[in-house]
């Protein structure tokens, strides 16, 4: 498998998938990077375990 890491997320795709879904704008800006910063360590570490078998 390649080597690779997720570095972040589109947030404009993600405010506007909050928009879509008549999430509060503010709200999700606040929201997001936090949600954000945990998915992207945990998809790193799943990905980083899979590489060592």
């Amino acid at each position: 498998m390649a080597p690779g890491a997720v570095l972040g997320w589109d947030m404009g795709a993600a405010l506007a998938m909050a928009q879509a879904l008549g999430i509060d704008a503010l709200i999700a800006a606040e929201l997001l990077p936090e949600i954000e910063a945990v998915m992207v360590r945990k998809l790193n570490e799943e990905m980083e375990g899979g590489r060592d078998g």
